[in-house]
């Protein structure tokens, strides 16, 4: 989509209005209330403005990432981030996701942004496991520049539904379809944060050219809206507990559902369940996580 289609997206969104998915303003906390560096030295990993930035860097050495001090059931995840330039980013992922411990069974929720070669766009890439299936991959190609400015990346989870937003504008769906056998995210998740070296999977034949690093990206809001895990099942998805299980966080409301329905039909440049090389069948929570307006 050319510029002035961009433009024309963004007047969309005005004139639908900016319905935000939380009654609650988060607190602004420091980066060590909720998290820690784990991948990464000084060079690669550092805290900012007195723990409210945080700063990860990709070179031919190392990558860095952090994680949250707890595990969670439930809530509203939400990172703000600022990716590296657009010089030349061609296999440098950056990834904000939430991922359960263990090798039986993994769920995980995936914000991948998968850098490319100048002129071409970074693409979103977001992914769902359940019970260790993933393959559930969808791109998108943001109407905005990520690397100009902090934008709100959002994971919203609870025991109805998956959802994750740009900003305030939902991009994906996934319910819980346990009913026609298709398994659902609910073991206790992390919070993990990362930049590192994907060139052998994310650009094809496309390597990193070393000679643009360090590839830096920004981090802000270290507030987590969340379930800790130790509160039990149960807690974790009661509607009086936390907001994020209401009812009316089951499913989109008619202004969503429009933002929604733009994305998909503008934005959307891959996504599995279109996919017939991959899948002869289409997968079968394919057509319940889609709207009928």
């Amino acid at each position: 989509m050319n510029y002035y289609g961009l433009r024309f997206f963004a007047v969309l969104l005005v004139v639908f209005g900016v319905v935000m998915i939380s009654g609650v303003e988060s607190g602004d906390v420091a980066f060590d209330t909720n998290y820690n560096v784990v991948w990464g030295d000084y060079k690669h990993a550092s805290v900012l403005k007195h723990g409210r930035q945080a700063r990860l860097s990709l070179d031919a050495q190392s990558g860095a990432g952090f994680v949250s001090k707890q595990q969670y059931g439930s809530g509203f995840f939400n990172m703000r981030i600022k990716l590296a330039g657009r010089r030349n980013t061609a296999g440098v992922v950056t990834a904000f996701y939430l991922a359960s411990s263990g090798n039986y069974g993994h769920d995980e929720l995936d914000f991948e942004f998968l850098g490319d070669i100048e002129g071409k766009p970074i693409r979103l890439q977001t992914n769902v496991f359940a019970n260790g299936k993933g393959n559930r991959e969808q791109k998108v190609h943001l109407w905005f520049d990520p690397s100009a400015d902090y934008h709100d990346y959002k994971i919203l989870w609870n025991h109805r539904l998956i959802a994750f937003y740009v900003d305030d504008i939902p991009i994906r769906v996934f319910r819980n379809n346990t009913k026609i056998g298709v398994a659902y995210p609910t073991q206790a998740m992390q919070i993990h944060v990362s930049i590192w070296n994907g060139e052998k999977w994310a650009t094809g034949k496309t390597k990193i050219n070393w000679a643009y690093a360090p590839f830096t990206a920004h981090f802000q809001g270290f507030n987590v809206d969340g379930c800790p895990s130790t509160n039990g099942r149960r807690k974790c998805h009661s509607a009086s507990s936390y907001w994020w299980n209401q009812r009316k966080y089951w499913n989109f409301n008619r202004t969503m559902r429009r933002k929604y329905q733009i994305v998909r039909d503008k934005f959307i440049k891959y996504d599995y369940c279109n996919d017939t090389t991959r899948y002869s069948t289409t997968p079968p929570e394919c057509a319940p996580n889609q709207f009928k307006n």
